[in-house]
């Protein structure tokens, strides 16, 4: 872990409160109460500081998200992981809005055909949930797998989605 300084606030959402950490160069997680500790390693210190512009910027559009009126994020990141990880997490960004894809799409998208269980294992480690939308990745033979929100909240999300798509589009 570098010396970057890192901030964090927390926002309620209707899927639970989320803990958002970001550096002076972008964001840099989403977390999810039940796994605070886990999946994404974080400094164990952070400054709290809601008015960061990232934090404050990040909140803003979740809650534009979570209001059916964002489909899509226009964010500053600060990912760190091996440059698959990135690869594979950037490759979310491209599923649309209220749509599923599958890892085998994914690892295409993300030009590692085959390598859908490496892409799985990335996304599992995704440190920016929603907005890098891993909860739209589902398996192969349609059933929900893994999301660090757990798979209830993965279902609730992607209903959420796609009861808003009709109005976004």
């Amino acid at each position: 872990m570098t010396g970057d300084r890192h901030y964090g606030t927390t926002m309620d959402s209707q899927f639970g409160e989320l803990t958002l950490v970001a550096t002076d160069q972008g964001l840099r997680a989403v977390k999810w109460p039940a796994e605070l500790a886990s999946r994404v390693p974080l400094p164990h210190e952070w400054t709290a500081a809601p008015d960061h512009p990232v934090l404050r910027a990040t909140r803003s559009q979740l809650q534009e998200y979570f209001d059916g009126q964002r489909t899509k994020f226009d964010l500053p990141f600060d990912l760190r992981g091996t440059v698959f990880q990135r690869t594979a997490w950037r490759a979310l960004a491209s599923i649309p809005y209220g749509a599923t894809t599958t890892y085998g799409r994914q690892a295409l998208r993300a030009g590692h055909p085959g390598a859908a269980r490496a892409i799985g294992a990335a996304n599992g480690r995704n440190p920016i949930s929603i907005i890098l939308p891993c909860h739209r990745v589902i398996g192969a033979r349609g059933d929900l797998v893994g999301f660090a929100g757990g798979v209830e909240t993965k279902r609730r999300l992607l209903a959420f989605e796609q009861s808003n798509v009709k109005f976004t589009s």
